[in-house]
């Protein structure tokens, strides 16, 4: 019954608005922000499929370095289901959020000195449909999968830029963290059968960037345990029992191992008051009392966030979410959404990243193939992890990267920012293909979120291909 009023509703609304292929706006100011914005900022949407059944919400911030020569980058968060405007207010987009002067209301917002739009501009997408502020003309079209979601972000891709031609002479990236790591490279693939099939327009892609990237579940997932164990949160003993009678497989556990079940509740009490995209910050979850069970997915970190949207100050402990907390209560306001040009009775309640999506279909457990496949081809990557992640740790994420066959061209190394060590580096390379590899030093999940001058150094160095 839900889905037949929301269908209803967004027949009405096809009536009543001129619903075209594209629409775009610029956007001059925005509440909670004092005076003109000092980037050009646009917002939109582009209609994909055979009708235009779905229609993606984008922001396009160009570069405020030099629009003409910097790279154009697409990006994608993760989730799935998370907002491009999470990317911009919490990881690498100009402004974000004061919460320390939160006292009620709208809250403020102040400018990001180390925003990635500084060397590049970038189109942040809700994707896939369903997220933030996208939504779907029919019931057909508001389903979803890893495999739809790229053809969507492509057929977007292509549409955005026969809609702004100049950015054809621009190098293209595709970049996206966390769940990203699905996405991107079936994406990018994508492209580049569009490329070798001569569809217009023709895209001069040069690489992909891919941040603490969801990639094989299997390698991923098993890599906590090591992990975990590599940063003195676990004991050698408990370690040792779980690598004997799991036998390495921690993923894959039989119940009936009784000894192996042991082992991995002895760790996850180990972990309970841990927090998974950074273990050195305050586990802050909007929970009550002492978490029982360790939740391996991380899911949505604001919880029970209604308490919070009320109130005329945010708690003493000061927790990251909190500011997370605030983006439901910003973009959910209505003189937000006008001043960002959304069309009003198409999204019931905008969120940050959604805690289930049941039009989802998760539909690829691997994208090692993918990757692989990339390595025959002239593309350059830039992967990054920040190092203080349990959710998609630095370990795994390695370990799948030198799968890949490709030589180690420059071997682990130090890298800096400002004469300090930012993190560590190595490179691969054959005749045709190159992989950069980073860390960042102390950084979580969304590595930019916790480093941001040292990831806005990496990335910029990566454009430039200069050393990073």
């Amino acid at each position: 019954m839900a889905w037949s009023r929301k269908f209803c509703l967004s027949v009405l609304l096809l009536l009543l608005l001129s619903h075209s292929v594209a629409s775009q706006h610029i956007v001059e100011t925005l509440p909670g922000f004092p005076g003109k914005l000092p980037f050009k900022l646009e917002t939109g949407y582009i209609g994909v499929g055979e009708a235009d059944e779905i229609q993606l919400f984008y922001y396009f911030i160009e570069s405020e370095r030099n629009p003409v020569m910097d790279p154009l980058m697409l990006w994608l968060t993760g989730g799935p289901g998370c907002s491009g405007f999470s990317a911009i207010a919490f990881e690498i987009g100009p402004v974000t959020f004061d919460v320390e002067s939160y006292a009620g209301g709208i809250p403020s917002l102040k400018l990001n000195p180390y925003s990635w739009t500084k060397v590049a501009s970038i189109i942040f997408i809700d994707a896939p449909v369903g997220t933030g502020f996208s939504y779907a003309l029919t019931e057909a079209a508001a389903n979803s999968s890893d495999t739809l979601s790229a053809e969507a972000t492509y057929n977007f891709l292509r549409k955005w830029l026969n809609v702004h031609p100049k950015y054809l002479e621009n190098q293209i990236y595709i970049g996206g963290d966390s769940y990203s790591g699905i996405v991107v490279p079936i994406l990018v693939t994508d492209i580049l059968k569009g490329i070798q099939e001569g569809l217009k327009p023709k895209i001069d892609l040069q690489g992909y960037v891919l941040g603490n990237p969801v990639t094989d579940y299997l390698i991923d997932d098993n890599s906590r345990i090591p992990y975990v164990h590599r940063v003195n949160l676990i004991s050698d003993e408990y370690y040792e029992d779980a690598k004997l009678y799991c036998h390495g497989d921690y993923v894959n556990v039989d119940f009936n191992n009784s000894l192996c079940v042991t082992a991995l509740q002895n760790i996850k009490m180990c972990l309970l008051q841990i927090k998974l995209t950074q273990i050195l910050e305050p586990q802050c979850a909007f929970a009550s009392g002492k978490p029982e069970e360790l939740e391996w997915d991380v899911g949505s970190q604001e919880a029970n966030t209604l308490e919070y949207l009320n109130a005329n100050k945010l708690p003493e402990l000061r927790c990251r979410e909190y500011g997370y907390a605030l983006s439901y209560k910003y973009m959910n306001n209505i003189a937000v959404q006008d001043a960002l040009y959304v069309r009003q009775g198409t999204v019931e309640n905008w969120s940050r990243c959604l805690k289930t999506f049941p039009t989802y279909t998760e539909n690829v457990d691997s994208t090692v193939a993918y990757h692989k496949n990339l390595t025959k081809t002239g593309l350059r990557a830039l992967i990054y992890s920040g190092d203080h992640d349990i959710s998609v740790p630095y370990v795994g994420t390695l370990k799948w990267i030198r799968s890949l066959g490709v030589p180690v061209f420059d071997q682990w190394r130090a890298w800096y920012v400002d004469g300090q060590v930012a993190g560590y580096q190595v490179k691969f390379m054959n005749s045709v293909y190159r992989l950069t590899y980073t860390t960042l030093k102390g950084a979580g999940h969304t590595a930019p979120e916790f480093k941001p001058k040292q990831s806005l150094a990496m990335v910029d160095r990566f454009f430039a291909r200069y050393p990073i």
